[in-house]
């Protein structure tokens, strides 16, 4: 089985498909049962169950 990320708040996400705007990376603004994410890209903001963010994540980085 995969290693468990651990995600925290101001975390960036790369998710599998990409926004409309062209960006595939996320803010984490709220982490929980929800994640609340913002696109890096046009700044749009979403709430999406921490199960389809967990099984769509293809990388984790620490804000610069």
């Amino acid at each position: 089985m995969a290693e468990k990320l651990n995600y925290e708040l101001g975390d960036i996400v790369k998710l599998k498909k990409p926004h409309p705007c062209g960006s595939q990376e996320w803010e984490i603004l709220r982490v929980g049962a929800d994640f609340r994410l913002k696109c890096l890209g046009c700044g749009h903001q979403v709430m999406v169950a921490r199960k389809l963010v967990e099984k769509n994540t293809r990388g984790l980085r620490k804000p610069d």
